[in-house]
């Protein structure tokens, strides 16, 4: 019996009694069969395979403050967790572009979203960066939108699984792409540097206290270091005496230095901030999710600037983090950072 007709196809298999592997854990990557088991995972405060949880949804919204009617746009679709909620709060008649430059995820999230019942009329998908916010808006005839959100790093999607090379957990190829059909991969990168911009990578992209022990490894261990495996042990190798917490909050900080400067982030990031008051319309709210010092120095000082020339009517006075319960329930929420601004003009 061929696919098409519909042949029966058998889930991984494991050993043990409960599932390690990404690709084993079918009922977490099903969450609509088996929600019961996927409640357990959420209660016990982890995230299913292959799902990513809304970080500071509710400050998310409160600050955004989505009317019916309203045009939005979120600059990173992911999951989609941050696009129902606005959607919902849009509705009816309001609109929502959801971009992303994964082009694995993207057509996942749409789905989801086209399943809870939010059609094109109400959302539509781009697979673009939120560099390009500008061209978005010409495209759709737009001069400006209410409301602009972004969650800026790496989703829990690309993170666990392994295919995608953002994790050092299980070995796979050293990639860190968000977008694995352009650019180069991390272990290309890496093949590339010396030692002395390879720690300067380092130190601006992560505030990586180790970085030139770090950089002389790699480059000695240069051409051997394309898994992700290879690259944590390089890590390890370059401080022996380091307790087990430093020693991984160093591999931690090596892998986002690479992924920041493979993908251009904070390069895009720049531009985005640049055109972003340009973008909204008068009274227009952004909101941006960030999760470590070099994004959120860039997303305070954009803002401030723009208060100060008149571009911002008002900004956050102070970043917003997470409740407690909610760094409980979802202990990836910890590091995140949120900061508003609000386009300076009368609303129409």
């Amino acid at each position: 019996m061929t696919e098409e007709m519909g042949e029966h196809r058998r889930r991984v298999r494991y050993t043990g009694t409960h599932p390690r592997r990404f690709a084993e854990k079918y009922k977490e990557l099903n969450a609509e069969r088996y929600a019961a088991d996927v409640a357990k995972v959420l209660a016990r405060g982890d995230t299913p395979a292959g799902s990513h949880r809304p970080i500071m949804l509710a400050e998310l919204l409160a600050v955004l403050r989505p009317q019916p009617g309203e045009v939005a746009v979120d600059g990173t679709l992911g999951y989609g967790g941050h696009a129902r909620g606005v959607l919902a709060a849009l509705q009816p008649g309001g609109r929502l572009y959801g971009l992303d430059i994964d082009p694995l995820e993207l057509p996942k999230a749409e789905a989801r979203l086209r399943a809870a019942g939010f059609g094109p009329d109400a959302f539509q998908a781009r697979h673009t960066n939120f560099a390009a916010l500008p061209r978005v808006l010409a495209a759709e005839g737009l001069t400006g939108v209410d409301c602009f959100l972004a969650d800026l790093g790496v989703s829990s999607m690309q993170l666990d699984d392994p295919a995608r090379g953002f994790t050092f957990k299980r070995p796979c190829p050293l990639d860190l792409r968000m977008n694995p059909h352009k650019g180069v991969p991390a272990s290309a990168l890496l093949a590339t540097l010396e030692a002395a911009p390879l720690a300067a990578l380092l130190r601006e992209n992560a505030d990586e206290p180790h970085a030139e022990a770090i950089a002389r490894r790699c480059v000695a261990l240069r051409g051997i270091l394309d898994t992700t495996t290879a690259l944590a042990g390089a890590v390890r190798a370059a401080l022996p005496a380091a307790p087990k917490e430093e020693m991984d909050d160093a591999i931690r900080r090596t892998f986002q230095a690479l992924r920041i400067a493979v993908n251009g982030e904070f390069s895009a990031l720049d531009s985005l901030l640049s055109v972003l008051p340009h973008c909204l319309n008068p009274g227009g709210r952004a909101a941006i999710l960030t999760f470590h010092s070099g994004e959120d120095r860039r997303v305070k000082h954009a803002f401030a600037a723009g208060l100060a020339n008149g571009l911002y009517r008002e900004i956050a006075p102070e970043v917003t983090r997470a409740t407690p319960e909610e760094r409980h329930d979802n202990p990836r929420a910890t590091a995140a950072k949120l900061r508003w601004a609000v386009r300076a003009g009368e609303v129409l």
